[in-house]
């Protein structure tokens, strides 16, 4: 039997630990694909989370109402926006742009705010499973972050199913674990 060449061992152990500081210089979470995680895409208007969410204390759920009822959480309509700006003096250009769509009558339409939260299409996400579970802001915080502190929402954790289940196997959860929680 013939053993390998010391120099063919080297680069083996070399290439290894390439692979290992690559993983580790670019923010890979061991058993995570990294589903977008730092993703902060332009929006269509200029809105601050850490102004409203943050400075002004505007819980989640006034804005994003359907998080602890629904599957799905909605992004505001611009009836929401206006119950606020239409007795603030403050003006700007997002606020006119609002303003301006709330005045042709579009107030129950959502702004096309980019979705900065994905998931693959085969996954589902209960939003009120865990709203009702953890409540509001804990249950946001667990995977948006300190929303409240973010100017530009940006997707703060990997949203990977590794990510996912590491949570629901926490003791003090008692989150089922099975595939059809998430894939149904």
């Amino acid at each position: 039997m013939v053993s390998p060449s010391p120099s063919l061992a080297c680069r083996a152990l070399l290439s290894t630990f390439v692979f290992l500081l690559l993983l580790l210089t670019t923010g890979c979470e061991w058993g995570s694909i990294g589903y977008n995680k730092g993703y902060a895409p332009d929006q269509p208007i200029a809105f601050s989370h850490a102004l409203h969410a943050g400075t002004y204390k505007v819980q989640c759920l006034y804005c994003h109402s359907t998080a602890e009822r629904a599957a799905h959480s909605a992004v505001p309509s611009l009836n929401i926006c206006m119950n606020c700006h239409k007795v603030l003096t403050t003006k700007n250009d997002a606020i006119n742009k609002i303003a301006l769509e709330f005045n042709q009558g579009k107030e129950l339409e959502p702004v096309p705010w980019v979705k900065v939260h994905m998931l693959p299409d085969h996954v589902k996400f209960n939003h009120q499973a865990h709203v009702q579970k953890f409540g509001a802001p804990n249950a946001c915080h667990k995977c948006h972050g300190p929303v409240e502190t973010m100017e530009t929402v940006y997707q703060h954790s990997s949203l990977s199913m590794g990510w996912c289940v590491n949570c629901h196997r926490q003791p003090e959860h008692q989150a089922p674990v099975s595939c059809s929680t998430c894939h149904y």
